[in-house]
């Protein structure tokens, strides 16, 4: 019956699934093509000084304001263009709009599995997917009459990515979906797997609620959807990439995604096929590492799909939440960042304007978090 419940939940998740001119001339030809690689020399010249310009302002600044807390790094005020309204993205991401946030520190990358059993060792703590079901709140999201499920079914475990054996329709995703007893953050395939030598891969199976009281005993706090895509982006404005232009290939590999055909092919041509250890990749401007793929990232934030256009017209909206509460039937807080399942022929999620929402109580072996801490840099300047 939870996976009935889960499967219901992923039921409302953001609704489903993720020639050349005539030649006029040799001389000609050969002129234009050296004006274009100039072209294209050029352009990655700034492209590259523009992220070295940024990520060299951001560690100095830390550096020049001495240590920050321990494995954060700052990410200054100011102002960005929020969302996207190119092709390819999805109709959550827009309208854009300007936003304001204040600087905070973030944690210079995702939780890590080694990180959340200090955690759990310290205060005792049980994550939602290591205790059995409650029939009662079941029963309460379940429309009524709905008989209560069989008392084998009430035990502990979360939902897992099992590659299909075959090419499938991609309109289904409960194919490749599967409630797994057992499965946690210890056991992130279920039974029979285990995280050994993985201390620095980042924690899954993770509900927003575990993710939240992490942040509190490590006296963080999750962060809000504004502030998780103003620290993406790295102060790289309007780009569809935390790391800039250029899309994702076999050849140019940015992140921990999904290579190949997806949900039954993967190349793992990013040396991959589920979680990377943290830090695996080039960090973006600000110095953050994986902001794209590895794993799915919870914001405080309550999801809502129309979110922004409630604010069109309204200018700079500063320090911008979510609504106070969910707006649909099934609860659902705002996912940011995309995973390592990510395939453009699926779910191009990995781009720092695009949002997801899941239930808050449901983890997923592919999501995970990270924390933020208010307060001015060290040294004095907030931004």
């Amino acid at each position: 019956m939870k996976f009935k419940k889960t499967r219901a939940r992923l039921n409302r998740q953001s609704g489903g699934p993720e020639g050349s001119p005539p030649e006029q001339g040799a001389a000609r030809a050969e002129t234009g093509r050296g004006v274009k690689l100039r072209r294209v020399l050029i352009l990655g010249a700034m492209g590259l000084g523009a992220f070295l310009a940024t990520f060299g302002v951001v560690q100095w600044r830390n550096g020049r304001t001495g240590k920050g807390p321990l494995g954060m790094v700052w990410i200054p005020a100011g102002e960005f263009s929020m969302g996207s309204e190119t092709e390819g993205a999805w109709p959550d991401e827009g309208p854009v709009h300007r936003a304001y946030v204040d600087g905070f520190w973030m944690d210079e990358h995702e939780v890590t599995n080694s990180q959340f059993r200090r955690f759990l060792k310290a205060t005792g703590y049980v994550t939602t997917a290591e205790r059995p079901p409650d029939v009662e709140e079941l029963l309460w999201q379940l429309p009524p009459g709905t008989p209560p499920p069989a008392r084998e079914l009430l035990v502990p475990g979360s939902l897992v990515f099992v590659p299909t054996d075959r090419a499938v329709s991609q309109d289904d995703y409960r194919q490749w979906w599967k409630w797994t007893p057992g499965a946690s953050w210890r056991y992130p395939e279920g039974p029979g797997s285990s995280i050994e030598g993985k201390d620095e891969h980042p924690v899954v199976h993770v509900s927003w609620d575990d993710a939240a009281a992490y942040a509190r005993w490590a006296g963080k706090r999750l962060p809000t959807e504004a502030e998780w895509e103003r620290a993406a982006r790295g102060g790289l404005e309007g780009k569809p990439f935390v790391w800039g232009d250029e899309p994702p290939s076999d050849a140019a590999i940015f992140a921990n995604i999904w290579q190949g055909r997806f949900p039954d092919q993967n190349k793992a041509s990013d040396g991959f096929v589920r979680t990377a250890p943290v830090k695996s990749f080039r960090a973006n401007g600000y110095g953050l590492y994986d902001m794209a793929g590895n794993v799915w990232e919870w914001c405080s934030d309550w999801y809502e799909r129309d979110l922004y256009k409630s604010r069109t017209g309204k200018g700079v909206v500063g320090n911008p939440r979510g609504p106070d509460g969910s707006q649909s039937g099934m609860p659902q807080r705002v996912q940011r960042g995309g995973s390592f399942l990510c395939n453009d022929s699926y779910c191009s999620r990995y781009r720092p304007s695009a949002r997801h929402g899941g239930a808050p109580d449901t983890g997923m072996s592919h999501v995970g978090f990270r924390c933020v801490k208010a307060g001015g840099a060290v040294g004095g300047k907030d931004d």
